[in-house]
């Protein structure tokens, strides 16, 4: 395979909802500890997010942009380290100012994890300039659109990514689902209905890429019982 083996590993409630106020609830803290331990025994090589979850998970002292007044940075993919695990960001805007080239969190599952940025060719100089003063990793993924298949090439043939967890929202999970680069999805199922219009579901239309192939039938490969009357189920594509 010329790219990583993608798992959509996420927390749903019972209805397929990925955000909302079920999961602040002090009754589900287990599932939820449940999610972060079996993200951290697939051991895979880096997980990835969308810029909206980086941002809400990992949030960064304000940053100013700075002005640049260098020449023009070449729009060439920017290894800055090779690491144990990665924190990929689809950004394709460049809007996460990262602090620092790795990510600081309590969890041994995420800190540490240096920083690869998944950008378009319309980032600003001065987003790059910042991104390589910090030590933070970039690839560029299309000129104004994202090509999420040529995103997990790179990922593999410049880092060596033979594993990767999909954890983003609904547009990012969606996007990968309809180009068909979704190997497994691993669902932690909390024992709660989300009916808020404003919940974001697993899987939303996606929009990096303008043709998509139609997603592939899956099989179910495991299902256990968690703790707390959950669920961890994972699918395998057909």
């Amino acid at each position: 395979m010329d790219r990583p083996y993608i798992i959509c590993h996420m927390v749903t409630s019972l209805d397929g909802k990925v955000t909302g106020d079920f999961l602040g609830k002090s009754a589900y803290s287990g599932l939820i500890e449940d999610y972060y331990r079996i993200h951290r025994e697939y051991s895979a090589d880096g997980f990835l997010c969308g810029r909206v979850t980086m941002e809400g998970s990992f949030p960064q002292p304000p940053v100013s942009p700075a002005m640049y007044g260098g020449p023009p940075i070449a729009r060439e993919d920017y290894i800055a380290e090779k690491a144990a695990f990665y924190a990929v960001a689809i950004d394709p805007q460049g809007k996460l100012w990262w602090s620092g080239r790795a990510i600081a969190d309590t969890d041994e599952g995420y800190d540490g994890a240096h920083i690869i940025e998944v950008l378009t060719q319309s980032v600003s100089d001065a987003f790059l300039a910042h991104l390589r003063a910090k030590g933070v990793s970039y690839l560029f993924g299309g000129k104004t659109e994202l090509n999420l298949a040529l995103v997990a090439q790179k990922l593999k043939r410049h880092f060596g990514m033979e594993k990767l967890l999909l954890e983003g929202g609904g547009i990012v999970n969606g996007s990968f689902l309809q180009e068909s680069l979704i190997d497994e999805i691993s669902l932690v199922v909390v024992p709660a209905a989300e009916p808020s219009e404003q919940a974001v579901p697993l899987f939303k239309t996606g929009k990096y890429q303008i043709d998509v192939a139609a997603a592939a039938s899956l099989r179910l490969k495991e299902a256990k019982k968690l703790d707390g009357g959950g669920l961890w189920l994972t699918y395998q594509k057909q």
